[in-house]
């Protein structure tokens, strides 16, 4: 598996993996239109890529991509599902089903981190919406992410870059 930043053209790609983030137990919950339609579902993704958006995909050695994870910052007034604070970008993690529970997951965010500490004004948190039942909540802990908030069946988790518990080059 190789990561590298998403650029404009993984848009269509990072749609699908929005789809796969929010079906994330197997179960078509969500149809692509569903989530397009759905303000605070389409604002991680529409216009893609705007200027303060950063991201990574993954892919298979054939250049197949698997998996992505991506972070951008929304505002109050159309705040996404882990929203905290305008500053605090937001962040979206999937991967294909046949490409789960093999480590990926974890590459792309400890990836998604470097990139958030490496930006021209480096990131200083980032948050997250983890659904209950979702096994990537371990992974999110694992990194160093707390749970800020509860909205629903979900936990709002933010992640101090700074202080996370992945290695960041320059440290």
């Amino acid at each position: 598996m190789f990561v590298r930043p998403a650029v404009a053209g993984d848009a269509d790609f990072l749609w699908r993996i929005l789809l796969e983030a929010y079906n994330w137990n197997g179960e078509q919950r969500f149809t692509a239109e569903q989530l397009a339609a759905e303000p605070n579902a389409a604002g991680y993704l529409v216009g893609w890529p705007r200027r303060d958006d950063f991201g990574v995909v993954a892919e298979t050695g054939a250049g197949e991509p698997i998996g992505a994870a991506w972070a951008r910052h929304l505002p109050e007034s159309e705040p996404g599902y882990g929203f905290v604070a305008a500053d605090v970008p937001e962040l979206t993690l999937g991967l294909l089903p046949e490409h789960r529970g093999r480590g990926h997951g974890r590459a792309l965010m400890e990836a998604l981190i470097r990139a958030a500490a490496e930006r021209p004004v480096p990131v200083a948190r980032l948050s997250l919406s983890v659904e209950d039942g979702n096994p990537a909540v371990h992974l999110y802990t694992a990194l160093g992410f707390t749970r800020v908030g509860r909205s629903g069946n979900s936990d709002t988790m933010v992640l101090d870059v700074q202080t996370c518990r992945t290695p960041l080059s320059g440290r």
